[in-house]
């Protein structure tokens, strides 16, 4: 039986991947062990490539598709005698390892962690995470097979998809650093992040035989470190915004605002003593603003503005309107200044 396996095996002339597992990318072809015989036929189906491998070295990459003849040492029946006493195995060993060329799409990606980078506006690091897809192609089998097969059997696609993701993240962290793209500015930049990734990492693949022949960044996001940090910068750029609109200095305004959290921070007659004093640094506090923003009008003459009711309520409105008093502060301020005029 054994005798008749092997001479059958002489046989086979025709040699194909057929129906290979949709996530196989690269495979060696096994069907009848490592001994191909003489004009045996290869045929190579469309979206595939074949590498035939001889006595140890590559000889030949079909990328084309169709039939192509192999020659070797190895004659029908002549090899199956003559090697008889060494268990019919021919010292002619060939491999032959197919492969896919076409094009892989959309391939997911996403960075593991936060990348961190200097942001160009806010002058402190921040932590961005992006995602998207890719598609890549083998277009060097011969370096593939050598730089990353090597004693594989088979390679799937997913196996090298995870090898791609992981050499992505320093190329964009090298691209982010040069082109200084602020917190703000990362979405409306995504393809220009895109092409310069892809630039980048081109030369590093290339050597291995793939290149990619898409890439895309379809979503950004920031660490919740950076998010809070910006959120505070930004409220305080806003308060400063709105004490320069009402003729307020910013530190008085941030000076009242304390004040006023710790007047409204009672607890026990240790925090109404707090709330008491608070509240008065609070009175004088306001007092001085108000006399500050009538001297800031325009056109008007100091001591007439500092006595001018409607000056006062119309101060004293627009701090409430920007939250820097309560509503209470507010109607016990206003029935002062009306019970004076």
């Amino acid at each position: 039986m054994a005798l008749w396996n092997s001479v059958t095996g002489q046989l086979r002339s025709v040699i194909e991947w057929k129906n290979p597992a949709p996530d196989v990318l690269f495979e060696r072809w096994t069907d009848s062990g490592d001994e191909i015989k003489n004009a045996s036929k290869l045929i190579v189906g469309p979206g595939q490539g074949a590498i035939f491998v001889y006595e140890g070295k590559p000889q030949a990459v079909i990328t084309e598709p169709g039939m192509t003849d192999l020659k070797t040492a190895n004659i029908p029946f002549w090899t199956t005698i003559t090697k008889f006493m060494q268990a019919f195995q021919s010292e002619h060993k060939v491999g032959i390892y197919f492969f896919r060329t076409a094009e892989i799409l959309n391939q997911g990606w996403g960075t593991p962690g936060p990348i961190k980078y200097l942001d160009p506006q806010y002058k402190f690091p921040v932590g961005m995470r992006g995602y998207g897809n890719f598609s890549f192609r083998i277009t060097d089998a011969g370096n593939f097979f050598v730089n990353i097969m090597g004693q594989r059997d088979q390679l799937t696609i997913d196996e090298l998809r995870t090898a791609i993701v992981a050499r992505l993240v320093q190329p964009l962290t090298d691209f982010l650093a040069e082109a200084k793209f602020g917190y703000n500015e990362i979405d409306a930049n995504r393809n220009e992040i895109a092409d310069g990734v892809r630039e980048k990492v081109a030369p590093i693949f290339a050597t291995l035989g793939f290149g990619l022949t898409d890439f895309r960044v379809q979503n950004t996001d920031f660490d919740d470190d950076t998010k809070r940090r910006v959120g505070r910068v930004a409220d305080m750029q806003a308060e400063a915004q709105a004490a320069q609109a009402v003729g307020v200095d910013f530190a008085k305004l941030q000076q009242l605002a304390a004040l006023r959290d710790a007047a409204q921070n009672e607890g026990g007659a240790a925090g109404a003593g707090v709330g008491l004093g608070a509240g008065v640094g609070l009175g004088q506090a306001m007092a001085g603003m108000m006399g500050n923003m009538n001297a800031q009008q325009p056109g008007a003459q100091q001591p007439a503005a500092a006595d001018d009711p409607v000056a006062k309520l119309s101060q004293l409105k627009q701090m409430l309107d920007n939250q820097l008093i309560s509503q209470a502060e507010y109607d016990a301020k206003k029935q002062q200044i009306l019970s004076q005029m």
